[in-house]
């Protein structure tokens, strides 16, 4: 009896297209995700690819994912509202907090001129270049999130994809004047997202969505100690 492989490589990826196209239709559309080119990226962009092997199949869930590191990744709907709420423009060099795996990079990739992409954990800055291997908008540096990256300021949009106590000064001054700001919020353990931008009279977050956000790593307010 003669036996034969079957190659299923085909099969997965139409599995994941299906899936992709039922996150926008289910999603994104339903939940103020309407920028085309925003829809239209996100639409493109094969989110398992840039997920940890044994987290692809969840790649398309409306929640959050598990990382290395402990951390997690953000769900499409908080990423892409983020993105919706930034008005991204194809001459935009953008500043990306919170690089992951590469996935909203890779959108950004898209959409604007350039992004640089900051990334801490060392798993996920590797997983986020071998992903990106190839695309020229796109630098992934390697360091903490609440630095930047001050040697490609400024910067015309900064993206932090995930949510912060509190971002430090010398990160919002990598964004040049009348730059934008989008980043998640955390405050009493409710997360947001929120938007900004920087003038010469300072610079302020105002929320626009309650959403359940991955938390980001070293950006706690700072405490004062009462006696």
């Amino acid at each position: 009896m003669m036996t034969f492989s079957v190659d299923s490589a085909p099969v997965e990826t139409n599995r994941f297209e299906a899936m992709r196209h039922a996150m926008v239709a289910s999603q994104l559309r339903p939940n103020a995700v309407n920028d085309p080119r925003v829809v239209d990226a996100m639409a493109k962009v094969a989110r398992e690819e840039y997920l940890p092997a044994e987290h692809r199949g969840l790649a398309y869930r409306d929640t959050l994912l598990p990382l290395p590191g402990g951390r997690r990744h953000n769900s499409p709907l908080a990423t892409g509202r983020l993105l919706t709420q930034a008005r991204i423009g194809s001459t935009d060099r953008v500043l990306l907090i919170g690089a992951a795996g590469g996935y909203a990079a890779a959108i950004l990739a898209l959409l604007a001129k350039s992004v640089v992409a900051v990334e801490e954990e060392p798993a996920l800055a590797a997983l986020a270049r071998q992903a990106l291997a190839g695309e020229p908008k796109v630098e992934i540096v390697e360091g903490s999130l609440n630095a930047g990256w001050a040697a490609g300021a400024p910067y015309d949009l900064m993206i932090v994809d995930g949510a912060v106590e509190e971002l430090p000064e010398a990160l919002v001054a990598q964004v040049g004047l009348e730059g934008r700001v989008l980043s998640g919020v955390v405050e009493n353990g409710v997360t947001r997202l929120a938007a900004g931008s920087r003038t010469e009279g300072g610079f302020a977050l105002l929320d626009f969505m309650d959403i359940e956000c991955a938390e980001l790593p070293g950006f706690r307010r700072h405490r004062k100690f009462t006696f």
